[in-house]
Order: C-alpha cells, then sequence, then structure tokens
C-alpha cells in the first residue's frame, strides 16, 4: 500500500486528518517555543501575579507572576519529549523481542513472554512511580520510565503478528528454499506486521503524554523550574480556590493533545485496512 494512498484515504477521515494536522503544529511549536514565546516563561513579576486574561497576557499569570501562555507553549517541548519516548523505546525493544519470540517460538517464547506478562501485570503508573523512584526524579527518568511501561503492548503485538504471517505460504516458502531466519523477518515480516504497529504508536502518543503530566502532578517527572502541562496543572491545583482558570489552560492541552492522538489512531486503523471502503 502507498503513502498516497493511505494518506487519501486518511484525509477523507477527517477528524484524523485535522489532528494529524494538530500534532504537525504541536511538534512545530515544540521546536521553535523557545523563539516565538511572548514572555520568558520563568521571568517571576510579583507586582502581577494571579491576572486575569489581557492583550498583554492572553492566559493571565501564576501565582508567581509568570505568563501562562508562555508557559502552556514551552510546556509542548516535554509533551513531545514524552510522546516520542512513548513510542521509541517499546518500538526499538518491544518490536524486536516480539518478532523474535513470535518466529523462533519454544523456550525463546515462552521466557519473553513471561517478562512480558510481568510487566503488565503491575499497573502502568505504578510501574512508572517504581523506575522513577528507583532511577532519580528527573525528566529524562521519567521518559525512560514511559517507554518500560509500553514495551509489553509492542510486544505482544507484534508476537501475534507475527504469528500470522510466519504461516503464510510465501515464508513457508522462503524457508523451503534456504531463506536465514533474518531475511525472513526483515523481507516478510516486518513489512506485513508494519500497519498495526503504526496504529499502536500513534494511540501511544497521546498515552505517553497522560502518563508525564501524571508522574510530573505527582513530583516524579519534570521539577520545577522546567515546564511541562503536568507540574502547571500540579501548580494551578494548589492554588484553585483563588484562580480556577489557571488549571483550565494546561488541562485543555491536555485534552486536545490525548484526543488527537485518539482520532488519528483511527483513522490510521481504517486507513491502513485492505478491506477499506470509501463511503459513498
Amino acid at each position: 500500500m502507498s503513502f498516497r494512498t493511505v494518506l487519501r484515504r486518511l484525509v477523507a477521515e477527517r477528524l484524523a486528518f485535522i489532528s494529524l494536522i494538530y500534532l504537525i503544529v504541536l511538534v512545530v511549536v515544540a521546536l521553535s517555543a523557545p523563539w516565538i514565546v511572548p514572555h520568558d516563561p520563568a521571568q517571576v513579576d510579583v507586582m502581577n501575579m494571579m491576572q486575569p486574561p489581557s492583550w498583554k497576557h492572553w492566559f493571565g499569570t501564576d501565582e508567581l507572576g509568570r505568563d501562562i501562555f508562555s508557559r502552556v507553549l514551552m510546556g509542548t517541548e516535554t509533551a513531545v519529549k514524552a510522546s516520542l519516548f512513548a513510542v521509541l523505546i517499546p518500538f526499538c525493544i518491544g518490536v524486536p523481542i516480539g518478532i523474535i519470540s513470535g518466529y523462533i517460538g519454544g523456550i525463546v517464547d515462552d521466557i519473553f513472554m513471561r517478562i512480558m506478562d510481568g510487566i503488565i501485570a503491575i499497573p502502568a503508573i505504578i510501574l512508572a512511580l517504581g523506575i522513577t523512584s528507583a532511577l532519580g526524579v528527573n525528566l529524562w527518568n521519567a521518559m525512560m520510565a514511559i517507554g518500560i511501561v509500553f514495551t509489553p503492548q509492542f510486544a505482544r503485538l507484534a508476537r501475534g503478528q507475527t504469528l500470522q504471517v510466519k504461516s503464510e505460504h510465501y515464508v513457508e516458502a522462503a524457508q523451503i528454499t534456504g531463506a536465514s531466519a533474518l531475511w525472513i523477518m526483515f523481507r516478510h515480516i516486518i513489512p506485513n506486521i508494519a500497519s498495526p504497529l503504526v496504529v499502536q504508536a500513534s494511540f501511544n502518543l497521546s498515552i505517553g503524554v497522560l502518563v508525564e503530566t501524571t508522574l510530573s502532578f505527582l513530583g516524579m517527572g519534570v521539577q520545577d523550574p522546567d515546564i511541562s502541562w503536568g507540574v502547571m496543572i500540579q501548580q494551578a491545583y494548589n492554588m484553585i480556590n483563588y484562580n480556577p482558570t489557571m488549571i483550565l489552560y494546561p488541562g485543555i492541552a491536555i485534552l486536545l493533545t490525548v484526543l488527537a492522538g485518539n482520532f488519528l489512531g483511527d483513522g490510521l486503523r481504517t486507513a491502513l485496512d485492505p478491506k477499506y471502503k470509501t463511503e459513498s
């Protein structure tokens, strides 16, 4: 299936296409945030604390007089990092484990899958909290925790898809002709299991943001003065009786990002479906 075909189908899924545009804009903002923010997001201004939205401060100011709009923009950098780590780490670790486990089988499959089952048995947030506690509380350890938490999802998905592809006639023919296992994995298995992995990756983009903001809210992720939407919500929660709108803006940013990831995942699942049919 060509990229042009997938893109055309994705455009037909309006919510998914809008979500894709939103996520692209989010990445652009994250890359350019230090240069486009109207105010220094870390600058304390005690003379303008808890100000309502105005032309100077579009989202108002927080309890230290810092511009909330600038902090929301800077928070996109952490959100994008969390999303990428929620995909790259489990993809690079889980997919090879799943393919090897599904293709070789036997004791290798048993060992790998029991390890994955052990990780899955622990609730994701609890496991992430445990990892960050053991490694230390900072952004990069939080990202590592997010990646480890989602590795079993990719491993089990890759294994299940590999088991299906492994039984196809073209794989059996390649085995009969003496092709190596490594060649078969790269030539036949990976291209044919890519679609569901891409869909899972798109869902993980939004889940990664949720886990990172939760860790930061609990004080186990990003630490002030670094900026995260989770840190902003934690600080706004402490001041909710004085300025309830402070919690609104990072909350909306998280909501839109999570919805965009989910809508994009649904759209990709439809666009990559070989039985796709356009609506009349």
